[in-house]
């Protein structure tokens, strides 16, 4: 289920971490380090890509380990005793981008890690692979945020692609002083104005799990287009209060305009998060809930059957519903089936939902299947699908 603007946005994400007071200063002297200063361009390069691959490395291994424990993990993101808890995990996180307090490895094992690796094409390579912990005051939150996007995929290769694409992201500064040579720009006030963009995305991203729990944060949307104008006005004067240029170390009146102007940010970014996920199809499904009754009323009407398993917490499923599910030619395909929506947000509240996934041999999301009338499978995907490919699964000769 790998998407271009995901990965596009996880690569802005990488070079954002890049820009950050525990990465950027250190950019010249790790350089040095591996011998990537004083030596061609051609070589330099190599380097800096060995450096970069350890990076990519280690993150992408994270990516897929987190990848495979959503299976596991994405069925809970609907009880309150685990979403409560992850929501106040990114506050702390976005705290720490503020300022709060500082994450840092102990001193001795920080102290060991910074002895890894050396000069030559292995070195950087174990250098790399370190980078990430010794700069996990800055690379770990925004790390933590995105491992929590995969762990909602269920998608191991996607989860390491995601994740080395975010290391090519942090290193790309390195690759691009170390093959053109370029003059970095002096560090400075700005680099905390990053960290400040990283609280911001990380708040958003504790209402966008809390809304899994939360119903009025589920319905803070709206399909008309003046609901993302409002949004995105509230977006910019956030900005223009002070979300990112100003600091909590200032004095009251800064504390409180960099407050309000964070409260403002957050709340439009996260009412643009919603609308971008809101159907704007003009054709309403008729989704049935009741699953004995849609069976029911499939067998009466001599038609197949399509059951959507989704939940809340599930975004391939809210991708279906947006790009696949909101298509007038996919409507209007729709229209020769009764359809049956299965919601397994709150799973463990109602004993028949195990029952009928069970039944459906649905035992990840996104999953749909193609009953007959007379209950034989006719088709099935447990993935993302295309628009077109979708049509030609409800087009093949089991779903006619």
């Amino acid at each position: 289920m790998t998407s271009s603007p995901t990965v596009a946005f996880a690569l802005g994400f990488g070079l954002l971490t890049a820009l950050t007071p525990c990465v950027y200063p250190m950019i010249p002297i790790t350089l040095a380090i591996f011998g990537a200063k004083g030596v061609g361009r051609r070589r330099a390069a190599a380097l800096a890509s060995s450096y970069v691959a350890g990076i990519a490395v280690l993150f992408g291994a994270l990516g897929t380990t987190f990848g495979l424990l959503g299976k596991a993990f994405g069925a809970y993101l609907g009880n309150p005793w685990v979403v409560v808890p992850l929501a106040l995990f990114f506050v702390a996180m976005a705290l720490s981008m503020f300022g709060a307090f500082e994450l840092a490895l102990p001193q001795g094992l920080q102290a060991r890690l910074s002895r890894v690796g050396g000069r030559g094409f292995g070195g950087a390579f174990l250098m790399g692979l370190v980078a990430g912990l010794i700069a996990a005051p800055c690379t770990g939150p925004p790390l933590a945020g995105l491992l929590a996007y995969i762990s909602t995929t269920h998608d191991a290769a996607f989860g390491f692609v995601l994740c080395a694409v975010y290391g090519l992201g942090v290193g790309l500064p390195f690759l691009l002083l170390a093959a053109f040579s370029m003059s970095l720009p002096r560090s400075g006030a700005w680099m905390e104005s990053v960290k400040s963009v990283f609280g911001v995305v990380l708040l958003t991203a504790a209402l966008y799990y809390l809304k899994n729990v939360a119903p009025p944060l589920e319905r803070f949307t709206s399909r008309e287009l003046r609901f993302a104008g409002l949004m995105a006005a509230l977006v910019v004067a956030g900005l223009l209060l002070g979300a990112v240029h100003l600091t909590f170390h200032g004095k009251a009146f800064e504390r409180a305009r960099k407050a309000t102007g964070v409260a403002l940010a957050v709340i439009g970014l996260f009412g643009l998060t919603n609308y971008v996920l809101t159907p704007k199809g003009s054709v309403e499904l008729a989704w049935l809930r009741d699953e004995p009754a849609a069976v029911a009323d499939a067998r009466a009407a001599g038609r197949p059957l399509l059951v959507d398993f989704m939940a809340s917490w599930c975004l391939p499923c809210k991708e279906l519903e947006l790009k696949v599910f909101s298509r007038p030619d996919v409507a209007e395909a729709l229209q020769r089936f009764t359809l049956l929506r299965v919601d397994l947000t709150h799973e463990d509240d109602d004993p028949a939902l195990p029952l009928v996934k069970k039944k459906y041999g649905a035992e990840t999301l996104p999953a749909i299947r193609l009953v007959g009338p007379d209950g034989a499978l006719l088709g099935k995907t447990d993935e993302y699908m295309e628009p077109e490919a979708f049509l030609r699964l409800l087009n093949s000769p089991g779903g006619t």
